[in-house]
């Protein structure tokens, strides 16, 4: 149960600070963190979370993540359902929060997008489903390369929040002019369930193209990393 907990809890820090900055300062008139500051602000939430629960839960944040990991040989399968319905229950918690304090502004309007990712017309950019499909599924691929590389007993050991956390500040400075960036479908639902709409019948790319690029990724690190015999 504690391990469940972590990852509720976790799942709310990186909904709460990664779309919060979104919502709340990106565009903030005069002062904005812009692109660049949400970028680093999901990565801080990662860095920060495995830092703290990593040595309770392995601080996965994102079903994707543990489907990779358990592709991986990382994690079994009788948690991975658990898991997810923490992610999954964190992130629409934070994303309640979020609504309450975002909704205390003059002017706001949860239609407007809550930070939900999207494509075609709710793409920032205007790109196609196909290229949200494909980014997201690459990305997701490189991040979990990224985090079984890391956390690979041949590593240096007490280091692998710092490039898990840097690798998903880089996907973001990447892909929010495409998708707004997902490459989690927990975060993806815990603010597209607040918008309904379009959020809600765009969301089943950002469940499929993150799970797929997440066993991808995971084929691929254990083709790469396994020791020559």
């Amino acid at each position: 149960m504690k391990q469940y907990s972590a990852e509720f809890l976790g799942t709310f820090w990186l909904v709460l600070g990664g779309c919060g900055s979104a919502v709340l300062a990106a565009a903030f008139p005069g002062v904005g963190i812009g692109l660049h500051g949400v970028s680093l602000a999901f990565g801080l939430t990662v860095l920060t979370m495995a830092y703290a629960i990593g040595h309770i839960s392995g601080c996965h944040l994102n079903p994707a993540v543990s489907i990779g990991l358990w592709a991986g040989g990382r994690f079994p399968a009788s948690k991975l359902l658990p898991y997810i319905g923490a992610q999954v229950v964190g992130a629409i918690a934070a994303g309640g929060v979020l609504y309450i304090i975002a909704s205390g502004a003059p002017g706001f309007d949860v239609s407007k997008g809550f930070a939900s990712n999207g494509y075609g017309a709710h793409s920032p950019g205007g790109y196609s489903m196909l290229a949200a499909l494909v980014t997201e599924v690459v990305m997701t691929m490189f991040f979990l390369i990224v985090i079984l590389g890391a956390t690979d007993k041949r590593a240096p050991s007490g280091f692998a929040p710092l490039p898990i956390g840097l690798a998903l500040t880089l996907i973001h400075l990447i892909s929010i002019p495409i998708t707004n960036t997902s490459v989690n479908p927990a975060r993806s639902t815990g603010v597209a369930l607040y918008v309904g709409d379009w959020a809600v019948s765009q969301l089943w790319l950002f469940w499929v193209a993150p799970i797929v690029g997440a066993l991808l990724g995971a084929v691929i690190y254990r083709f790469i990393a396994s020791e020559e015999k």
